[in-house]
């Protein structure tokens, strides 16, 4: 039986000054985008440390309280002209934003706009103004050591990023990019970084081997060597991160840390992305989260933890662009893998296998006589054991239709080896990875305290048992009754 996909993030800051960490962006240009709610309780049931969001969503932020998950929160682009033309604004915003949630929610970072210098070029200068303003009230307010501020870049502000010693800010922007580098050494705070090796490797001027560009290992005479440094590049990442303290180096910054806030792949392109592929995906994102946590750094830092959070958390399916565009998350939005990591000897951090551990649940807005015609198929032809759910038996409570449901097509979805289709019912049903286990009541699928999976075929009623794997008697809105049970499963086609 697989695993979920576990980031159990180690409880640092600064990424020099501990281990390195793997957290998450969490995008919302989603169809049925998950409540906060929902999305904290996968962010917990798959160990989830480090987020960032894309604003500061006060309900995002409220259920992220008390939850100990260490929160980015983001300044848009959009209001980042009135905070750097404001003091005042910026305290505002702060007091709104910030003030408001911590401690309970763990906010550790405000990120000041996204690629302000490649993508907003009309609020380039007032850039560090809005640092420093959003600085000043995180002082007053007595967060500064708490709470660090950035903004993240574009890796295409780096001219000339191979060999990495030659690399260089362009210097179009040396007129900001020097008095924030300034910003972020004074207040111990680090260069935001966005690196996509998958648009290095798309370029049509690249000459990037796919192995390079996915971890994918090398041999000796394939390595990318730095001529002047004689450094050995195995991978883009590492030589875009160099790039970047090499360019810092350039301008005379030597001791301010990178923290990579995007890195991914798409797992689905159009017929100009053919390298956009659920293989790709699952290779890049596997290989960078053993990568990272494993401290080794990079050539030029070696053992200088690179910190990354991974784009993306969901599928955002409503982005405009290619088909690639809404295709980077691990999930869909309805909290099912998009595909499987493969960590295996990722480390102590994390379960020791891989694969979708997922069950199938009812919807919370389903309807009650569809989730009863649901229950009476699986507990009927659908041979399910429905047995633990009478009263007195593990499952019994809560007593409701809805619990009683989402036992009964659980079992016949774990019983057909979740098969495509066999977690629908009508739509009443959806597949998530959030273990719907409670007190003694173990649900099929789940692992057991010894570690050991209960499956399907264990869970398939046996040819011998005395009621064929079905319940005596049916549930109708916590009540019992035995009629209109041939009706229901006649009229209602549930699979």
């Amino acid at each position: 039986m697989a695993v979920l996909i576990i980031f159990h993030l180690l409880a640092i800051f600064m990424p020099a000054l501990g281990d390195a960490f793997i957290g998450v962006n969490i995008g919302t240009d989603v169809t049925n985008m998950p409540s906060p709610t929902e999305v904290v309780t996968l962010l917990k049931a798959q160990g989830i440390q480090h987020v960032r969001l894309y604003d500061a969503d006060r309900a995002m932020l409220h259920a992220l309280a008390n939850t100990g998950i260490r929160v980015i929160v983001s300044v848009p682009n959009d209001q980042l002209l009135g905070i750097g033309q404001s003091n005042a604004t910026a305290a505002n915003w702060v007091a709104r934003n910030i003030i408001a949630h911590v401690p309970a929610t763990n906010i550790t970072a405000i990120a000041v706009g996204s690629e302000v210098l490649t993508s907003l070029t009309n609020a380039a200068p007032v850039l560090v103004s809005a640092l420093k303003f959003l600085q000043a009230a995180l002082v007053a307010a007595n967060l500064d050591q708490q709470i660090k501020v950035s903004t993240p870049h574009s890796s295409s502000v780096i001219l000339d990023s191979f060999p990495p010693s030659q690399a260089f800010f362009n210097k179009t922007w040396d007129p900001v990019m020097v008095p924030l580098l300034k910003f972020l050494q004074s207040t111990g705070s680090y260069l935001m970084l966005n690196v996509y090796p998958y648009y290095d490797f798309m370029k049509p001027s690249a000459v990037i081997p796919l192995d390079y560009a996915l971890f994918r290992p090398l041999p000796p005479n394939k390595e990318a060597i730095d001529s002047n440094t004689l450094l050995h590049y195995t991978n883009v990442f590492d030589a875009v991160v160099d790039a970047a303290y090499f360019a810092m180096s350039y301008l005379n910054f030597t001791n301010i840390p990178i923290l990579v806030t995007e890195s991914g792949w798409p797992s689905k392109g159009d017929s100009s992305e053919p390298d956009a592929t659920i293989d790709n995906a699952n290779t890049y994102n596997s290989n960078l989260i053993r990568h990272v946590l494993n401290n080794s750094g990079t050539p030029k830092q070696p053992g200088i933890a690179i910190s990354t959070y991974i784009y993306e958390l969901y599928n955002e399916d409503l982005r405009t662009g290619p088909v690639s565009e809404n295709n980077w998350g691990l999930f869909y939005a309805n909290g099912a893998p998009v595909y499987t990591l493969h960590l295996t000897n990722a480390g102590t951090v994390f379960a020791n296998d891989t694969t979708n551990q997922t069950f199938c649940v009812a919807k919370s807005n389903a309807d009650t006589k569809m989730l009863q015609a649901a229950l009476d198929w699986a507990c009927g032809p659908g041979k399910v054991d429905c047995s633990p759910l009478l009263q007195g038996q593990p499952c019994y409570d809560p007593n409701n239709v809805a619990a009683h449901a989402t036992y009964a097509i659980n079992a016949y979805y774990q019983q057909m080896a979740k098969s495509a289709g066999t977690c629908d019912f009508k739509g009443v049903a959806s597949v998530t990875t959030t273990n719907p286990s409670h007190g003694s009541c173990i649900f099929p699928g789940s692992y057991g305290k010894n570690g050991s999976s209960i499956n399907g075929t264990e869970l398939a009623p046996s040819t011998n048992s005395t009621n064929s794997g079905c319940l005596s008697q049916y549930y109708n809105g916590g009540s019992l009754t035995s009629s209109l049970i041939l009706t229901l499963i006649l009229s209602v086609a549930v699979l």
